[in-house]
């Protein structure tokens, strides 16, 4: 039976630098009495989440409109040339250092695939930053919506053709993944942990790591 290994892409695989660059962008008006930094970068991730729980639109007018948002709430001056300048740089950012390696190991026993919140033509440049090549590359601009919505996720599987029950789904991200995927009947999930997060038991069972490098031990390989 066919067996697929699925990772989220932006803070699994790939170092996903929005926030300093965010912080880079708007070097110029982030020096005002009492701003928060941390605070506004928090607000941006959370406008973000919400963002993606509304009808479907493009992940490059998300990152507008979220990021507008984020600066009005902390009286800060929103520009064009501030969303143009994040969307441009998504497709430059690369992955964490083990993950080549631990990706060429999976594809001796697995097929590997992505399944991202972002756009095709954000995302090729990431792939190819990669250096290995991937069965599947699914986005939400393929399924027309978001992860969490399970509608992606299905999407995904029947463009794989797989059942939920041949995949292992191996993700960063909690609220995008963890959460959605506990109910679909996966074969194996995977959090990769990298920033200390406490986990729940909730969503059990999951197995965790800090990183990529012991997955292809993990998994078999």
């Amino acid at each position: 039976m066919r067996e697929i290994v699925t990772f989220d892409a932006y803070g699994t695989l790939i170092d996903f630098q929005l926030g300093p660059t965010t912080l880079k962008v708007l070097s110029d008006r982030l020096d005002l009495d009492g701003l928060d930094v941390d605070e506004f970068l928090d607000d941006f991730r959370v406008m973000r989440f919400q963002a993606v729980l509304e009808p479907y639109r493009p992940y490059h007018e998300v990152l507008h409109s979220s990021l507008e948002k984020a600066m009005r709430l902390h009286g800060l001056e929103y520009r064009t040339s501030d969303g143009d300048a994040l969307v441009a740089a998504v497709p430059t950012f690369g992955p964490f250092p083990e993950v080549p390696d631990a990706l060429r190991a999976l594809k001796t026993r697995y097929e590997i695939a992505i399944i991202s919140n972002t756009d095709d033509n954000l995302i090729a440049r990431n792939v190819a930053n990669i250096g290995v090549e991937f069965d599947y590359v699914i986005t939400a601009q393929q399924a027309g919506a978001y992860k969490p919505d399970r509608q992606t996720f299905e999407y995904a599987y029947r463009t794989m053709g797989v059942e939920p029950s041949q995949v292992i789904h191996t993700a960063q991200g909690w609220e995008y993944d963890q959460i959605p995927t506990r109910d679909l009947g996966l074969k194996r999930r995977v959090w990769i942990n990298r920033y200390g997060r406490p986990g729940s038991a909730d969503y059990q069972p999951y197995d965790e790591l800090t990183d990529m490098t012991g997955l292809p031990a993990l998994l078999g390989c």
